[in-house]
């Protein structure tokens, strides 16, 4: 049902608009440094898991267009991976598995997230751009957390010698266990979409500013960037440009899939971009 409410709303976004003068493709990626802090468990409890810096990626296809009714359209895809450890100091349970006070736990926090977003040109002109639209971001993947392996020991008899009492036909049986709750993520969240860019002239570079933010439900959502962009190749067939910037994205989830968050990541990132 919130699919259908999403894909609706982003068909009825604008009926007026600026659009580009011609027909563009645009081709894109990011490495991005991320540092994660913050909490996440389910309802009764969060938990400060010292999550680690990790790499992750971001990249996206665009296509804009002259027509002024039908909206550009953009996809992204952007990974969010972390790990950790802490010492339990109360009880915590995690999708129906139960860690007790002083466990060391292990987290891992894998979740990727397309954004499908649909926009239209507010303003386009040589120095200044400004885009609005809506997103629909589809969240897939999984969080694990999980215990330290307990190990266990037994005395079994071998299968062809049932009923000897000789201890030579008795051998040692080694089990190992590893507690562990898993969450996995699936959902379609809503967001408003804007960006914009500001040429510097005659330096080859240009200011560029873009966020998403959360619009409705019990999640709030955002993220944004910031950052400066270089013309590396500039001609008529390819344009080719060298970014570098600061990102961040923040995540406090209600109940998505009986996942809750305070989760922030943040850092810089370094990117290309072909246009065409």
């Amino acid at each position: 049902m919130k699919k259908m409410f999403v894909a609706a709303t982003i068909a009825a976004l604008f009926t007026a608009n600026v659009q580009a003068d011609t027909v563009g493709l645009y081709f894109g990626g990011q490495i991005w440094q991320s540092e994660a802090s913050g909490t996440f468990g389910e309802k009764s409890t969060l938990i400060d898991f010292n999550l680690q810096k990790e790499q992750q990626t971001n990249y996206f296809v665009a296509f804009e267009h002259p027509f002024p009714f039908f909206p550009n359209v953009r996809i992204s895809r952007t990974t969010l991976d972390t790990a950790g450890k802490t010492n339990l100091t109360q009880d915590f349970s995690f999708s129906d598995e139960t860690f007790s006070t002083g466990a060391d736990v292990y987290p891992s926090f894998n979740v990727r997230y397309v954004d499908y977003t649909l926009y239209y040109q507010a303003l386009d002109n040589p120095l200044f751009s400004l885009d609005l639209g809506l997103t629909a971001r589809d969240f897939n993947g999984a969080v694990t957390v999980a215990g330290a392996t307990v190990t266990d020991t037994s005395i079994g008899i071998l299968p062809d010698t049932e009923g000897a009492q000789e201890a030579e036909h008795f051998t040692p049986i080694t089990t190992s266990v590893t507690p562990t709750g898993k969450i996995k993520t699936d959902d379609i969240v809503p967001l408003l979409y804007v960006a914009t860019n500001i040429s510097l002239p005659l330096t080859g570079l240009s200011a560029f500013v873009q966020g998403d933010f959360s619009l409705i439900g019990d999640h709030s959502l955002y993220d944004y960037q910031v950052g400066l962009s270089y013309d590396l190749v500039d001609s008529k067939v390819v344009d080719f440009n060298l970014t570098l910037g600061y990102k961040a994205v923040n995540m406090k989830l209600e109940d998505l899939d009986n996942l809750y968050t305070d989760l922030e990541f943040k850092g810089a990132f370094v990117g290309v971009i072909a246009h065409f």
